[in-house]
């Protein structure tokens, strides 16, 4: 298949905090597209790409002569590199407010970008970039933000369900999960896959986790990253993590931290409310794509993930990615929860958003029925004093219906019409 640019979902906000800020910076995990999303808006500018053992054009050596050497505005790559740049950055800066200047990427959430954050307080902007959202690989040259239902939801309710139309991908649903969502993961063969991802995780662990471990930990790191993927969309047990692999509790914190910098997990905290019931506090973690997870657990072809055991928690870890990722189109972000009780009555999110609760059950199933939304009134029942707007469950069918007053079923594979 013929690669071609795919419009992004954040194109406009980076255009927007480029015209507002000296520095933009979009972080993410490794090839999700963030050097060409910026270099697709922004063609006419210079690019460096940082090296974390080469000193690319004496920029960790002497830092300010790189700066007078490579004039703004100029797209930084993989800042993280070269720390000694962020100093001289904010004194070059001192002498220079002008918006737009230094356009960076970063694939760790570590001290540098840390340190821009805390040195540049006021002078810099921050966007993360996730695998395309569901709505961007099935566009092309459409703007993908016209096809993402998570805002009309929210802003609507129950009003914009009749927007929501139902459309298939070139891919079957098996396959594109099994793909993923990573940009390079669209235009290769199916044959090709495994290699891709295999090539991925190889690049992460030695040019990522290699600089942050000891070389007699990474095989024993690579099967908990291996792990973790096969615990995707469940609540996190550090002491189970451990157990597993002898390590102890805090070293799976760690490790999980070190996942989380690098963007490849992702935590969604409980829900807790003013109720006598005893919740569960612990978070549910996510990788940050489903076609890690079928590269981990060594699931070979879309035939087979259409009936493996994980299928359910794959299908909930894609919808609620795109949650995620759609979530960035707010200017005040949705609050993203989940709920289960001791009696393991439970909702996948739990979302808040300007005074009003959506609830979203995930089915991976093709046409759910009124048995689903058990967990939905279960937490209707338990607080009633909230404003509970809608409840959905997200099915992997093609059909929207209602289940019950204010609780429809509406498939994954929705754009507005």
């Amino acid at each position: 298949m013929d690669k071609i640019y795919k419009t992004r979902y954040l194109e406009s906000q980076v255009k927007m905090l480029r015209r507002n800020f000296p520095v933009v910076v979009v972080g993410g995990a490794r090839q999700v597209g963030k050097s060409t999303l910026l270099s697709h808006l922004f063609p006419q500018f210079k690019r460096v790409v940082f090296d974390p053992l080469v000193d690319i054009a004496a920029a960790k050596t002497d830092p300010e002569l790189f700066l007078k050497n490579n004039p703004t505005p100029i797209i930084l790559d993989e800042i993280q590199y070269v720390p000694s740049l962020v100093p001289a950055i904010k004194r070059a800066l001192e002498n220079n407010r002008n918006n737009g200047q230094y356009l960076m990427t970063g694939s760790q959430q570590w001290e540098v970008l840390k340190n821009l954050q805390e040195s540049l307080a006021g002078r810099v902007a921050f966007l993360d970039l996730y695998p395309f959202t569901h709505a961007e690989v099935l566009a092309t040259n459409a703007n993908p933000n016209n096809n993402l239902w998570l805002k009309g939801i929210l802003e609507q309710g129950l009003t914009f369900i009749p927007n929501l139309s139902y459309q298939s991908n070139q891919f079957s649903l098996y396959e594109q999960l099994w793909r993923g969502y990573y940009p390079e993961a669209q235009f290769i063969e199916t044959a090709a896959i495994p290699f891709f991802f295999r090539g991925y995780e190889r690049t992460y662990i030695e040019r990522d986790i290699r600089l942050m471990l000891e070389s007699n930990q990474m095989d024993v790191f690579v099967r908990f990253y291996r792990l973790c993927a096969a615990l995707s969309a469940q609540e996190i047990n550090y002491s189970q993590l451990g157990r597993e692999l002898g390590l102890s509790p805090d070293t799976s914190k760690r490790w999980l931290a070190l996942l989380k910098a690098t963007y490849q997990w992702l935590e969604i905290p409980a829900y807790s409310g003013n109720t006598i019931k005893r919740l569960s506090k612990k978070p549910k973690g996510y990788i940050v794509d489903s076609g890690l997870i079928c590269h981990a657990l060594g699931i070979s072809s879309p035939d087979i993930l259409a009936n493996h055991p994980n299928w359910g928690a794959i299908f909930e870890t894609v919808v609620v990615l795109d949650i995620i990722k759609q979530r960035q189109l707010f200017a005040y972000p949705p609050n993203l929860f989940h709920y289960r009780t001791m009696a393991k009555a439970e909702v996948d999110l739990v979302i808040e958003y300007q005074g009003k609760y959506f609830l979203i059950e995930v089915k991976g199933k093709t046409h759910p029925n009124k048995k689903d939304i058990s967990g939905i009134l279960s937490f209707i029942e338990t607080f009633p004093q909230l404003p509970i707007e809608l409840g959905l469950i997200i099915s992997a069918g093609s059909d929207s219906y209602a289940l019950a007053d204010k609780i429809w079923t509406i498939p994954f594979e929705s754009v507005v019409i």
